[in-house]
């Protein structure tokens, strides 16, 4: 195949772009086909460099996922004392406090932290992946009853039956045992290891 280049016609484009005088004399003094052929047995030979690959990152060992996970659920224990607090506060007969208000925000914030860590902890081990999606459904129901405990407590136009929901309000109720057991069960098994 003929390129239609002569020594004295215009570089191919690769040769171009390199814009080494080097480069562009030798394609002069070999013409293009040879430098095309040459540069092709190069490439055969010592194949481009390949981009620097990083190691797969390393799994953090069951021990240490499990640490983790109980570490979060240590945490996640302890702000649904606040939480069942919050909650039962709007549960109590009369008008509710802004200071009550403020509480359930605060709550609500800091269970929605613990509920976005929880489910980034990367957990690879099948069981310590089963507990901690349960986990995860138990702190998504504290964070709905947080937020339905503030609907009811601050609607804007409170009708009978909002109001006796309201007034049932007492706490988070048995997702809340249900969490605190499964953190007892995982602090027990990492006690074992």
């Amino acid at each position: 195949m003929h390129t239609g280049t002569t020594p004295d016609a215009p570089a191919p484009r690769a040769a171009r772009r390199l814009g080494s005088r080097r480069w562009l004399a030798a394609v002069r003094r070999l013409g293009a086909r040879r430098w095309l052929a040459a540069v092709q047995l190069l490439a055969a030979v010592r194949p481009l460099p390949r981009p620097h690959r990083r190691p797969a990152p390393v799994r953090p060992s069951r021990p240490e996922q499990l640490r983790a996970l109980v570490a979060v659920l240590d945490e996640a224990v302890a702000v649904q004392t606040a939480a069942d607090e919050a909650v039962a506060a709007c549960g109590e007969p009369g008008p509710v406090s802004r200071d009550t208000a403020r509480d359930c925000g605060q709550q609500s914030i800091a269970v929605h932290r613990l509920h976005a860590r929880l489910q980034d902890l990367g957990t690879t081990d099948p069981d310590l992946v089963a507990a901690q999606a349960r986990a995860v459904r138990l702190l998504a129901y504290d964070l709905w009853m947080l937020r339905a405990s503030m609907n009811l407590a601050f609607t804007v136009r409170p009708v009978d039956r909002t109001e006796a929901a309201r007034l049932r309000l007492n706490g988070l109720g048995r997702p809340a045992d249900d969490l605190r057991r499964l953190r007892d069960s995982l602090r027990a098994e990492l006690q074992d290891t």
